[in-house]
C-alpha cells in the first residue's frame, strides 16, 4: 500500500511509535517558529530545561503580534526574547519584518520538512511541502532542546482540486468552501491532503492561504505537494537548493475524500461568528460595510496584495468605510513600493498599517459598534475585533477591495479591473537584514538575558491528586473558543508573560466572575461542550486555569492542540462517554474523581466521575496514551521532562 505525502515525512521523522491512527508517535522536529504573544513563555519552559543551545535545524522567534507598545511590557518581551535566541541559538526576526508564517515561507521554509510552531496557523507552510504543525509553547521548547513531538497518529482526508478558478475567484473562496462542506470539527484527527490537476494551477501563496485556514477545521495540518510551483517560487526565492519533490504514491490509500470543481466556485464570506458560517456573496446579499481590512497571515502575500492594488488603481475608497492593509512581509512592503503598487493604495485613500498581525488579533483597529467588518483573516469569533456587537465577515482580498470601493459587500466579478495578468515575479527582492543570527557558542557565554519587571515565573504544577473533589466552577456550552477562555486583544496580549495578572481575565465572556469563583473555592472542574478549546494555540489558555486551580476539564470534545495543552500544564482532559451526561451537571455542583490517580495509572479506559449534589454517577474517558497519562501523573510536561532527564 503506498504512501501519501504526510506520511512519507511522518515514516521519515519518526523516532517512536507505529503509524498507526489514533496511537501516539513521536516525530524528530526539523524547524521551530515562535512569535512574541507565545514565545516569552515559550523560552522561559526552554530555560527551565537546562539546554544551553537549540538542537533544531533552524529555530526563529518572529516579533509580529504585540507590536502594538503602549507601555514597556511588549518591549521588554521583545527585548527578553532577542537575548535569548542570541545565547541559545536561535534566528531573530526584529518587529517589522513581517508576520511568522509569511516570512518563514519566503526565506526558511523546506519542503519534506517537519515544523511545529506556537502558533495555529503554522500548517501555512503546508503551502511548500512542509509537515507544519501548530503546538502549544511548552512542546516547542521540547522540540528546542532535542526532544521528539508527539501527536496522535493522523488519518488522512484528500481534497480533489480539480478545473481552475475563475476571474475574482481566489484561494481564500477555496478553503471556505471546505469549511462549509468540513466544518470546524470535520479536520480533528486529520491531516489535510491537496491533490488533482486543480493543485498545478494555484501559485505557492494561494496554497499557503488554503493550508494556513485549515486550522479552521480542527486539523493536524494541510499540505500540497511539492512540485515545479513550489521549485519556481523557491527559486524566485533564491533558495532553489532547499527544493524536494513530493508527491503521494498512486495507491495511496486515504480515510475520506472530499472533490472541489474550482471553476464552479464563487466569491464566499464566512458570516458571524464562526469560519465554517459559509454563503456566497450573492446568497448574502447587499451589505452595508463600515470596516474593510486586508492582511494577516492568510492573504497579505505579494500576490493578494498586486491584486488589491490593481482593484484599486485610479479609484477611490467609500468615504463611509474605513480601510486598512496590513502587508504580510518587509520583502512584500518593499517590492508593493518599487513597483507602484503602494502608491496605488496609499492614493485611493487606505491606511496602509505595518507588517504584523495587528488587528486579526485585536491589536488595533476595533470596528465601531455594531459595525460590518469585512477581513481578509482567518477567525471571526465573537468578540476577537476588540468589538464586542461586530459583526464580522470573513473573504478574500478581491471581495474586500469591492466593498472597499462601493460600501457594501459586492461581488467582485462586477468590477473592471485586470487582475488576470497579474504573475508573481521571476526574483523577489531579497534582503534578511531584520534577521539577526545567534551568537557563536563561545560568544553565547557572555550574553545576559534581559528580563523586565512584567516577566513572572511559570505557574506551579503538582502530580496529580489521588482524588480531585472540586465544584464545576464553569459550565459552557460547543465551539468554546481559546478567544473565550484567554482573550487576546491591545488590552490583554502585553500580559501573555504575567500569568497572574491574565488570571483576572479568563472566561470573563462566558462569565464575569469565573477568576472569582476560582479564588473563592481554591480549586475546580469545567464543564465543556463539543470542540471545547477551539481555535488558537495559545497555552495560557490552559497555564491561566492551571494557575486558578482548575484540576480537570470534562468535555464532549476538544480541540486536539489544547487538550495538549491542557496535558502539558498538568489539567486532566475528560470526556464524557454518553454525551448527554452533560445535561445533568450544573455549575457549582460538588464533583468527585475518586481515586482518579489509580485509575489513570493503571491505564483505565474509563473512570467515574460522581455528582455529589445530585447522587448520580457519570462515566468519563481520559483523553490519554500512555506518554501524555505518565505527564500528567507528573503533573504537567515540565515534570515529566525533569524527571525523564533524572
Amino acid at each position: 500500500m503506498g504512501l501519501t505525502i504526510a506520511q512519507k515525512i511522518i515514516k521519515a521523522h519518526l523516532v517512536d511509535g507505529e503509524m498507526i491512527p489514533g496511537s501516539d508517535v513521536g516525530l524528530k522536529i526539523d524547524q521551530t517558529l515562535t512569535q512574541d504573544a507565545t514565545g516569552t513563555m515559550a523560552y522561559l519552559e526552554f530555560e527551565a530545561m537546562g539546554v544551553d543551545r537549540v538542537k533544531t535545524e533552524r529555530s526563529v522567534a518572529y516579533i509580529d503580534h504585540n507590536t502594538l507598545q503602549t507601555g514597556f511590557e511588549n518591549a521588554d518581551d521583545h527585548r527578553f526574547i532577542q537575548s535569548i535566541a542570541k545565547k541559545h541559538g536561535i534566528y531573530y526576526s526584529r518587529p517589522g519584518n513581517g508576520i511568522c508564517h509569511q516570512v518563514h515561507l519566503e526565506r526558511f521554509g523546506k519542503p519534506g520538512k517537519t515544523l511545529i510552531g506556537s502558533d495555529s496557523h503554522t500548517p501555512t507552510g503546508g503551502g511548500i511541502g512542509m509537515l507544519a504543525i501548530g503546538a502549544g509553547g511548552m512542546d516547542v521548547a521540547v522540540a528546542m532542546g532535542g526532544g521528539a513531538y508527539y501527536i496522535p497518529m493522523p488519518k488522512m482526508i484528500r481534497v480533489n482540486l480539480t478545473g481552475k478558478l475563475s476571474p475574482f475567484v481566489s484561494a481564500k473562496d477555496v478553503i471556505l468552501e471546505v469549511l462549509r462542506i468540513l466544518t470546524v470539527k470535520g479536520g480533528v484527527g486529520y491531516i489535510v491532503e491537496y491533490a488533482g490537476e486543480g493543485v498545478k494551477t494555484l501559485s505557492v501563496p494561494e496554497r499557503a492561504t488554503i493550508t494556513n485556514m485549515g486550522a479552521e477545521l480542527g486539523a493536524t495540518t494541510s499540505i500540497f505537494p511539492s512540485d515545479e510551483i513550489t521549485k519556481a517560487f523557491l527559486k524566485a526565492q533564491n533558495r532553489e537548493e532547499d527544493f524536494t519533490e513530493l508527491s503521494s504514491d498512486p495507491d495511496a490509500v486515504y480515510d475520506k475524500e472530499i472533490s472541489i470543481d474550482l471553476s464552479k466556485l464563487e466569491p464566499l464570506a464566512a458570516m458571524p461568528h464562526m469560519p465554517d458560517n459559509v454563503k456566497s456573496i450573492t446568497e448574502i446579499g447587499k451589505m452595508k460595510v463600515d470596516q474593510v481590512l486586508i492582511g494577516s497571515c492568510t492573504n497579505s502575500s505579494l500576490y493578494d496584495m498586486l491584486k488589491v492594488a490593481a482593484i484599486l488603481d485610479g479609484k477611490t475608497v467609500d468615504p463611509s468605510v474605513s480601510v486598512g492593509i496590513a502587508p504580510g512581509s518587509k520583502q512584500v512592503f518593499n517590492m508593493l513600493a518599487d513597483c507602484g503598487a503602494l502608491s496605488k493604495l496609499i492614493a485611493a485613500g487606505a491606511r496602509i498599517l505595518e507588517c504584523a498581525c495587528g488587528p486579526c488579533i485585536g491589536m488595533g483597529q476595533s470596528p465601531n459598534s455594531k459595525g460590518i467588518s469585512l477581513r481578509t483573516f482567518n477567525r471571526n469569533f465573537e468578540g476577537r475585533s476588540g468589538t464586542a456587537d461586530a459583526g464580522v465577515y470573513l473573504v478574500s482580498p478581491e471581495t474586500a477591495a469591492a466593498a472597499a470601493l462601493t460600501g457594501y459587500l459586492t461581488d467582485p466579478r462586477t468590477l473592471d479591473a485586470d487582475i488576470e495578468s497579474i504573475r508573481l515575479p521571476d526574483k523577489f527582492l531579497i534582503n534578511d537584514n531584520m534577521v539577526d543570527a545567534p551568537a557563536s557558542v563561545e560568544e553565547a557565554k557572555d550574553v545576559e538575558i534581559l528580563r523586565g519587571p512584567n516577566i513572572k515565573p511559570f505557574p506551579k504544577t503538582e502530580p496529580l491528586w489521588d482524588t480531585i473533589d472540586a465544584k464545576a466552577v464553569l459550565k459552557v456550552g460547543d465551539n468554546i473558543t481559546t478567544d473565550h477562555i484567554m482573550p487576546a486583544g491591545a488590552k490583554i496580549l502585553p500580559y501573555r508573560s504575567n500569568i497572574p495578572y491574565l488570571a483576572n481575565f479568563c472566561f470573563t465572556r462566558c462569565d464575569e466572575q469565573f477568576p472569582e469563583n476560582c479564588k473563592k473555592y481554591g480549586k475546580g472542574i469545567i464543564i465543556g461542550g463539543e470542540n471545547y478549546g477551539q481555535g488558537s494555540s495559545r497555552e495560557h489558555a490552559a497555564l491561566v486555569p492551571l494557575y486558578l486551580g482548575i484540576k480537570a476539564v470534562v468535555s464532549k470534545s476538544f480541540a486536539r492542540i489544547h487538550a495538549a495543552n491542557l496535558i502539558n500544564a498538568g489539567i486532566l482532559p475528560l470526556t464524557f462517554k454518553n454525551a448527554e451526561d452533560y445535561d445533568k451537571i450544573t455549575q457549582f455542583d460538588d464533583l468527585e474523581l475518586p481515586n482518579i490517580r489509580a485509575s489513570i495509572a493503571n491505564g483505565a479506559e474509563s473512570v467515574v466521575l460522581k455528582n455529589k449534589t445530585t447522587g448520580e454517577t457519570y462515566d468519563v474517558v481520559p483523553m490519554l496514551s500512555g506518554r501524555s497519562r505518565d505527564i500528567i501523573l507528573a503533573g504537567g510536561l515540565l515534570g515529566y521532562t525533569k524527571e525523564s532527564s533524572k
